[in-house]
């Protein structure tokens, strides 16, 4: 393909985005599902991805903010123009007809060559008429070669000759590609949760007048949809992993983390859905702290208050093993202080000669979570039933 200005645009951009992240095009064409050729070609201008969810993965891969995504798919749909553009111009392949050497019927016979020349016997003949003679004597040979590679295509057709048409079903060799196999495992996960089962705080883009009482925490999902709320401060995200067999193990090798937004924190009021409480037990988990320039999922000690004595649970790096019947549950608080950032998991596994790398967001979104500093913080007076501030409530944040 031609390489266009707009194409050279949208591959410098891609280009960009692999030098970034930093790692090779086989590393990133593994996490792309696009071997590590494509992924050369894409950067190089060669060619140009049918779909921009491929591009869209490698954005959010290395990094990319909102805006620059956003100018990632502008660029990719002129360059996608250009694609179909060339794609639709281009002729339909025509059999080549070896006119030249068709042309004579013994190729063994010398070239006729200039011969003798007509006008010296007859000086008052013209040109012209010469000229229409030589054309007239190889019309008669074309037409016969023509006839003749008709024949012979009919003959290779009536004996059973493979010719292209034969090769005609290959493309079905593609459909298996279109129905992979199911992974090996499922997931699923729960993003609406409280520390200790009470304790949370969310913030909303209302007066206090116009927010509803805090709700029990089953309900908390329904209620943040409906204030608009986000997260506020941290975020608790379990992912609960299941594997099909109840004998072959699916290794669960790293969890990601990948922020794909970076904003200053909501100037929204703060919520808090308690007032005092908290639980026994805080459980191993996962530390994430997206105010890091590359935030990492940190294995935590969970803690077991319940008893006589206090108890730690010990945390477990990874890897992990999965089956059917042992599910794994991976606890992830994911905290800041100074941004609006929208993140998102991914969880890398193997089994059975197969691997691959899962992408965890909240039903198809970023996760997202927002520091509290500085805001104007409520808890809820359930004997007045209102929202008042922490210094009413004698609760110094």
């Amino acid at each position: 393909m031609p390489k266009d200005a707009a194409v050279e645009e949208f591959a410098g951009l891609v280009r960009a985005l692999k030098a970034r992240d930093g790692r090779s095009y086989e590393a990133l064409g593994r996490r792309l599902s696009v071997s590590a050729s494509t992924l050369h070609r894409y950067c190089s201008g060669a060619s140009v991805p049918e779909e921009f969810a491929v591009v869209d993965r490698l954005a959010l891969l290395c990094g990319a903010h909102e805006e620059e995504r956003r100018a990632l798919e502008a660029a990719w749909t002129e360059a996608d123009r250009v694609r179909r553009r060339a794609a639709s111009s281009a002729p339909p392949p025509v059999p080549a007809v070896p006119a030249a050497r068709e042309s004579s019927p013994d190729p063994s016979a010398p070239d006729p060559g200039p011969g003798p020349d007509p006008s010296a016997s007859d000086p008052s003949a013209p040109e012209a008429p010469r000229a229409r003679s030589r054309r007239g004597a190889l019309a008669p040979l074309l037409v016969a070669a023509a006839v003749a590679l008709v024949v012979l295509a009919l003959a290779a057709t009536l004996l059973g000759h493979p010719t292209r048409t034969a090769s005609a079903p290959a493309p079905a060799s593609s459909a298996p590609g279109r129905t992979a196999a199911p992974r090996p495992f499922t997931w699923s996960i729960g993003s609406q949760l409280w520390e200790g089962g009470c304790g949370h705080t969310y913030l909303v883009d209302r007066a206090p007048r116009a927010v509803a009482p805090p709700p029990v925490a089953a309900d908390s999902g329904a209620w943040a949809g409906a204030h608009g709320a986000v997260h506020g401060g941290e975020a608790l995200v379990r992912i609960t992993v299941q594997g099909r067999s109840p004998s072959d193990a699916v290794v669960l090798h790293a969890l990601h983390v990948r922020v794909v937004d970076h904003a200053a924190p909501l100037p929204w009021n703060a919520y808090r859905m308690d007032n005092g409480c908290g639980g026994a037990v805080t459980p191993r988990h996962f530390a994430v702290d997206l105010d890091r320039p590359r935030p990492l999922a940190r294995p935590v000690d969970g803690v077991d208050a319940s008893g006589a004595e206090v108890r730690k649970i010990p945390a477990v790096s990874f890897p992990y093993k999965v089956t059917s019947s042992d599910p794994e549950e991976l606890l992830v608080s994911a905290r800041t202080a100074g941004c609006d950032c929208r993140w998102f998991l991914e969880l890398e596994w193997s089994a059975g000669g197969r691997a691959g790398t899962v992408r965890i967001t909240d039903g198809g979104r970023p996760f997202r979570t927002s520091g509290t500093r500085g805001r104007p913080a409520y808890v809820h007076d359930s004997t007045d039933g209102r929202w008042i501030t922490d210094s009413d409530s004698g609760q110094n944040g």
